[in-house]
């Protein structure tokens, strides 16, 4: 008990400026949870979503909305050790999860391609159809500010697109459904230093692919991209937030063409127009 007080305190005053307030501001900004939702945080037992549970515990304590909150954990097949840690972790913080187990794991495994991509579509469609059952509207997760500039980077590198992650989405598959992502504004590194603080230890990636697979084999695209943001920040400590602030600033007229729901556009089709 006391010990898990002083962690909810580190939130609250020692990383109040890096976690708590920017927290805050991207549930505010961005206008995340509104009076009478009922949010799914959703924990996948690391630093990330173990922090956004905590902080959305916070804010359904002592904050201004008034919210319903419950904490859904998918079993995706984790080995007993780290399915062990996932729920010490979340006893001590305090943190009363409901568990369900699925094959995911396994059959992304054996799928053929990119069992990630695959691993990370099935986990989605799980989580949503658990939460919209607990008569949630809303799941919550705990993708931070590097997620999403390294996302944008991801898809102009690797998808040949300019495609962000977007602080909310209303899910197409399930109706009445919305995705949101409270740790927008907060940093990696300040998740990083207020596990290491509080001394916790929580999960990597434990899935089956990367338990099968040397790390010098691991390198993924993701990684890559990280690598490259930190060796640019050495010339220009600027290099993060002026990668964030280009999507508020797209001169479409500078582009070659772009894609709405409409479907694809050139600008060709307006080019000779008055």
């Amino acid at each position: 008990m006391q010990r898990c007080s002083e962690i909810e305190k580190s939130i609250i005053k020692r990383y109040r400026t890096q976690i708590w307030s920017r927290f805050t501001k991207a549930v505010k900004e961005y206008r995340l949870i509104n009076e009478g939702d009922r949010v799914c945080a959703c924990i996948s037992g690391g630093k990330d979503s173990m922090l956004m549970a905590k902080c959305l515990q916070e804010l359904n304590r002592h904050g201004p909305v008034a919210f319903e909150l419950k904490f859904l954990v998918m079993d995706p097949g984790y080995n007993e050790e780290n399915k062990k840690r996932l729920l010490e972790n979340a006893a001590l913080l305090e943190i009363p999860v409901e568990v369900f187990e699925t094959n995911v794991f396994d059959v992304a495994y054996v799928s053929g391609g990119s069992p990630c991509y695959l691993c990370a579509r099935m986990r989605r469609g799980y989580l949503y159809s658990h939460a919209k059952a607990l008569g949630c509207n809303k799941i919550a997760l705990g993708h931070h500010f590097d997620d999403v500039i390294e996302t944008l980077l991801l898809s102009m590198f690797y998808g040949s697109e300019i495609k962000g992650m977007m602080p909310k989405l209303h899910s197409t598959n399930f109706e009445g459904m919305e995705l949101i992502r409270p740790l927008y504004y907060v940093h990696e590194a300040d998740i990083i230093r207020w596990a290491e603080a509080n001394d916790l230890h929580f999960l990597a990636c434990a899935c089956r692919f990367t338990e099968k697979v040397e790390n010098k084999e691991m390198q993924s695209k993701r990684k890559e991209v990280k690598a490259l943001i930190v060796e640019m920040k050495k010339t220009n400590p600027n290099i993060e937030m002026n990668i964030f602030r280009s999507m508020y600033n797209v001169n479409t007229e500078t582009l070659l063409g772009f894609k709405d729901s409409s479907g694809k556009r050139s600008f060709l089709d307006t080019y000779d127009k008055d």
